[in-house]
């Protein structure tokens, strides 16, 4: 039987960004939990636009599916782009398609902790109710909490043990996830 682990999908092109640095340190406060993560951030989810029916995939593209496949949960961080999601988390989200006509199909009944980061409160608010409604059309359960980050404020802080509140909210993200498993 394969070890549990938590998948998380997120970040831009750009290596380092703030959904990028956010959504590792979510998937550290949940390692610290002792379970297991998968990151796929930036240039992982570079992968050809999503096209339904269409069996071939890149190798990209079925580690991505495979991840979302296999995991005991997720955490989706996604910078918010015009209000919304990016269309790298979009496309890469469109892949649970491949899933649809499993025995547990898409996301089902796994928890998913959604993190927006956007630059000004409006679009991280309405960026984190789009990855909401995304893991509920999913069948997922977003946790109670989801974390929206202003990166229009100075670098964020989130190493382990600080006491901002997005240190904070991050933790309680996580043990909302681990909790969730059982």
């Amino acid at each position: 039987m394969q070890t549990p682990f938590i998948l998380g999908i997120g970040g831009t092109t750009r290596p380092g960004s703030s959904s990028e640095r956010i959504l590792r340190a979510a998937l550290a406060r949940i390692e610290a939990r002792g379970v297991a993560t998968l990151c796929l951030a930036g240039p992982d989810l570079m992968v050809p636009l999503y096209e339904p029916g269409q069996s071939d995939r890149d190798s990209r593209a079925s580690i991505l599916v495979d991840g979302m496949r296999s995991c005991a949960g997720i955490v989706i961080a996604s910078p918010g782009y015009h209000g919304t999601i990016s269309g790298l988390i979009k496309n890469a989200l469109d892949y649970a398609e491949d899933l649809a006509a499993e025995v547990r199909p898409y996301f089902d009944g796994k928890p998913v902790g959604c993190i927006a980061c956007a630059y000004g409160w409006q679009a991280a608010g309405s960026t984190l109710a789009t990855l909401r409604t995304i893991s509920h059309a999913l069948r997922g359960w977003p946790t109670p909490l989801g974390v929206t980050i202003n990166s229009s404020h100075p670098p964020v802080a989130v190493e382990a043990g600080a006491s901002t509140s997005e240190d904070i909210n991050l933790d309680i993200l996580a043990g909302q996830i681990v909790e969730r498993l059982g």
